[in-house]
């Protein structure tokens, strides 16, 4: 659990200093993964609307909700306890893909991930992340992703609801979308799950698709 100031800070830390090492020449020596759950806090993406925050931010304060407006893609979403939030700070030069393909493989694994407890995840045209029920009145999002990359190198990731409560997303818009809904793995099957296992398995998929990586344990 770390409070998400702590968490953007640090991404940035490890962020800033391989940028600066491909500014000048140099290849990074180390790719990071962060997983992490936060405290209540909706963050809003350089492309947000300040409408898909349902309530005023002193409301938003007195339910000990944080507010933040950062520099990712995408529009607004909600963190909470119980939702596995993931930040991989990678060279994607080094990977030989772009933005594109980064962002299919980060909704890859977590499809993959989701398939594990009998859930079937899916894409949609023209909206990121992980939805459920594609094409049906239900559709409904699992997991929310919104990356920035600079220098082929990326910060911010993706958000998977694991035990989450999806009623904490009526304060938003989710990702400005109004017609569809919020779900998490508990949700789906009805029963919380480890979310100790769910990072296992994430680190795993994640190191599939992006073997070059060194995973550093703990801390960085």
């Amino acid at each position: 659990m770390m409070p998400y100031k702590e968490a953007w800070g640090l991404q940035h830390s490890l962020f800033d200093r391989m940028v600066s090492l491909k500014k000048e020449g140099s290849k990074p020596d180390k790719e990071y993964i962060l997983m992490v759950e936060h405290p209540p806090v909706v963050t809003l993406g350089k492309h947000a609307k300040r409408e898909n925050v349902l309530l005023p931010r002193e409301m938003l304060a007195g339910r000990g909700i944080e507010v933040y407006e950062i520099e990712r893609g995408g529009d607004v979403t909600y963190h909470a306890p119980g939702q596995l939030v993931v930040y991989p700070i990678l060279d994607l030069e080094k990977h030989g893909i772009g933005v594109k393909e980064y962002v299919h493989r980060l909704e890859e694994a977590v499809i993959k991930v989701i398939s594990e407890f009998g859930i079937r995840g899916e894409r949609i045209e023209g909206a990121s992340g992980v939805w459920i029920g594609k094409g049906s009145p239900a559709e409904r999002k699992i997991c929310a992703v919104g990356v920035k990359c600079s220098r082929f190198c990326t910060m911010h990731g993706l958000a998977l609801n694991v035990n989450n409560d999806p009623e904490g997303f009526r304060i938003i818009n989710p990702c400005g979308f109004i017609d569809k809904g919020v779900t998490s793995i508990a949700k789906e099957i009805g029963r919380e799950v480890d979310i100790e296992k769910v990072k296992e398995s994430l680190a795993g998929e994640l190191n599939a698709l992006f073997p070059l990586y060194t995973l550093s344990q703990g801390k960085p």
